[in-house]
């Protein structure tokens, strides 16, 4: 991001980069399993014979306390029969129309698909059995204008297991809080265009991720099903939060929509004809494989996808569910943004609920815990994005840029060697070393090594001469300054310089020989 920034530093005001949108889920753990749902009934003394009639007072009972909750208020309940219907914007028109600044706008109801139960006949057992099974059933929006969070909404599902889900914009929340500081800003839909104060609005970005999101969603929740302890007093169980899907955007603000439609095009096309499907999985972190092929056993799709649309022309790639995305956005604000709703591609590192001492890298869950983590990752992919896309209209000469490191040096007295970036030697260290998946947490000599053989060796004096070699490189890498140590590990990571240098050279690597003939 920084390279991108400097890059155009005389037409960028400022960068904000934080939440988007966030969507959580509330699940009752103890009924979102048909185990888990069958102990609860056993407790409750209901027999799967009289649990259809038991599930549907239940219901009726949350519909009754949930929709009460309006009628208390004098807030207008409204159903929504057309499944194209925007609900924020009923939400917004009704707000607007009443004046609501705080508390309960107005509840929408639809009727929509959810993850439920049934009972059904197993002739083979000859017996009744609980199943899980995708239903339709009555969801209920309470829309909020929440004191923190601004306009935002939770949705009950009506039947077992009463799942609630909560959706929150977070330039919504960030607005809040530059309004309580006194900060002005100019605010479109849900971009920020211009601020009075970049520092301070990123710092305020940054303090979202310090939220305990269990006590800030349990009372909301408590709002919207307020029976929910009464209805399992004899089977205490808080609603267990995690974020299903997260958009972490990084906001580059230029000075005028003049500047940002002249460079644009220009990203569009280096996007579109430089990102390679490789590129596009390391940054939403998935290891590119050492076997089978440049994909491995990977049988998913890799998609870069084009679409203009009414508020700008967007540039999308995604894998497995995650993507990372650009579009310029009202005009003046260049967005790029990392959506999240598969994390186990990602690591963090922490212990387990058993040993919570015993740390190491695992997989990223979906529960608010990993929350924090799951915004450095995404940042991470849109940093690493900004500075593939900080080659594309480079003002500089490549000349400029491989001079430095196309020539011989000397360092305490040593010779080090030129590198030769259009060699294949020197070209695959230089594709190791800047993969993807080493962009956050780093690479090690083994690392580099699985790159670099093709055929790995359990000889011991092999393992020992290739370690020796790479080694070597890495220590001439460090000696031109692209990659460089991160203390007290044994790990390495790319510098700025060396990011950019790196990126660019392998660009020009594979550029199209008779595009550039026909250039000269």
């Amino acid at each position: 991001m920084k390279e991108f920034v400097r890059r155009h530093a005389d037409s960028v005001t400022g960068v904000i980069s934080g939440f988007d949108r966030l969507r959580f889920r509330g699940t009752w753990r103890l009924g979102a399993s048909v185990r888990g749902l069958r102990r609860f009934m056993s407790h409750m003394g209901v027999l799967l014979k009289d649990a259809g009639q038991w599930m549907n007072e239940c219901t009726e009972l949350v519909k009754k306390a949930s929709l009460a909750v309006a009628d208390a208020q004098g807030r207008p309940v409204e159903y929504v029969n057309d499944p194209s219907a925007r609900k924020e914007e009923i939400a917004r028109e009704i707000a607007e129309r009443d004046g609501i600044t705080d508390g309960l706008v107005c509840v929408l109801t639809a009727v929509e698909p959810c993850s439920s139960f049934d009972i059904q006949r197993n002739r083979q057992k000859k017996q009744l059995e609980l199943v899980s099974r995708r239903r339709k059933c009555l969801h209920l929006y309470h829309y909020y204008q929440h004191p923190l969070f601004g306009l935002m909404h939770m949705r009950l599902q009506t039947w077992f297991p009463f799942t609630l889900w909560c959706c929150v914009n977070g330039r919504e929340w960030l607005a809040r809080q530059l309004d309580e500081r006194k900060i002005g800003y100019l605010k479109r839909e849900n971009c920020l265009v211009a601020v009075g104060d970049v520092q301070r609005t990123q710092e305020l970005a940054d303090a979202q991720l310090q939220t305990d999101w269990a006590e800030v969603l349990n009372p909301i929740a408590a709002s919207v099903h307020p029976i929910h302890r009464t209805m399992f007093a004899d089977y205490p169980m808080d609603y267990y939060w995690s974020c299903q899907d997260s958009e972490w955007a990084s906001d580059i603000m230029f000075k005028t929509p003049q500047a940002l439609a002249e460079l644009y095009p220009h990203l569009i096309s280096h996007g579109m004809q430089n990102l390679s499907c490789e590129q596009v999985m390391r940054f939403l972190g998935r290891k590119a494989p050492t076997v089978a092929g440049p994909y491995g056993t990977f049988k998913g799709e890799v998609v870069s996808d084009l679409k203009h649309r009414p508020e700008g022309i967007r540039l999308k790639h995604y894998v497995n569910g995650n993507s990372v995305k650009m579009y310029d956005k009202q005009g003046s604000v260049l967005r790029i943004e990392t959506t999240i709703l598969q994390p186990r591609d990602f690591k963090v590192f922490r212990g387990t609920e058993e040993k919570p001492q015993a740390k190491r890298w695992r997989p990223l869950r979906k529960g608010v815990a990993d929350l924090q983590r799951r915004a450095e990752v995404s940042q991470a992919s849109n940093e690493r994005y900004a500075a593939a896309l900080s080659a594309a209209h480079c003002r500089k000469p490549l000349k400029e840029l491989a001079e430095d490191v196309c020539r011989r040096k000397r360092q305490e007295g040593r010779p080090i060697r030129a590198l030769n970036p259009m060699g294949a030697e020197d070209a695959a260290l230089l594709e190791a070393v800047s993969r993807g998946e080493f962009a956050i947490n780093g690479f090690r000599n083994r690392d580099v090594r699985t790159h670099l053989y093709a055929k790995p060796t359990t000889d011991a004096k092999e393992q020992k001469r290739r370690g020796a070699a790479i080694t070597r490189k890495l220590r001439l890498l460090r000696a031109h300054g692209l990659i460089k140590k991160v203390p007290k590990t044994h790990r390495y990571i790319l510098t700025d310089r060396g990011r950019q240098i790196i990126t660019t050279l392998l660009a020009a690597r594979s550029a199209d020989a008779e595009k550039l003939l026909e250039a000269a």
